[in-house]
């Protein structure tokens, strides 16, 4: 066996790059969601279906590369990277786009709108959700630097800014949601055209849409834990 050979067999193929692949097909998953909410607003259901396509069909891509990378793993004595964090990481990404396929799935199924008096605010909080993915995606991206630096060094100092930074971005989607709860709870005498049902999944909606921003945290404080260690 080559030298080049027994270091593969050793230390193992570096799960890194698909982990950051993932992540990028993640994010463009997510930003789907910005076409979907103007498409909402807009009550052109036929953009609405387009949209929902998209999503479903990015969700699909992500969920192969996930496939891959747990199929992958290296199984040498050695990785950068914690087998386990590394697939805690690889899930909550996972769970981002798979929250950004159900937010489409419930527009669609339900044939959603957004009352108007929520609209400006609602497409704020939406954009939150998809800064958060963008910096959960700028973090994941530094992990190779992290790796190449032992997890010491400016480099932590530099990812650690950035943690706090989506974090940052992820308690003001939380307070957003407050003030649409807020909004939504006052207009219930005035939605009783609507049914009963419509305003429990705008509820949801609210919430799912948040959650997104959630998931995005989630990778973060996952890749702080692992500059702790």
């Amino acid at each position: 066996m080559s030298t080049t050979s027994y270091l593969t067999n050793l230390f193992g193929r570096s799960p890194i790059r698909p982990l950051q692949q993932h992540m990028t097909k993640v994010h463009a998953c997510v930003l789907e969601l910005k076409p979907l909410f103007a498409a909402v607003i807009a009550t052109d259901m036929d953009e609405v279906n387009k949209v929902q396509h998209r999503i479903a069909a990015l969700e699909n891509e992500a969920d192969v590369l996930k496939k891959e990378l747990r199929q992958n793993l290296p199984k040498g004595l050695m990785m950068p990277v914690d087998r386990r964090d590394l697939l805690e990481v690889l899930l909550m990404q996972d769970n981002m786009a798979n929250q950004t396929k159900d937010i489409a799935g419930l527009i669609r199924g339900r044939k959603m709108t957004i009352p108007g008096p929520m609209q400006e605010l609602f497409v704020e909080y939406a954009d939150r959700s998809i800064e958060a993915s963008e910096k959960a995606l700028a973090v994941i991206n530094e992990l190779d630097e992290l790796v190449e630096t032992g997890f010491r060094g400016r480099e932590v100092d530099r990812v650690e800014k950035m943690i706090e930074e989506l974090n940052r971005v992820e308690h003001e989607s939380d307070e957003m949601q407050v003030q649409l709860r807020a909004i939504l709870f006052d207009m219930e005498d005035d939605l009783r055209a609507m049914r009963a049902t419509d305003v429990m999944f705008t509820y949801q909606l609210i919430e799912w849409t948040g959650m997104v921003a959630d998931h995005a945290q989630r990778v973060g404080s996952r890749l702080q834990l692992l500059l702790a260690k």
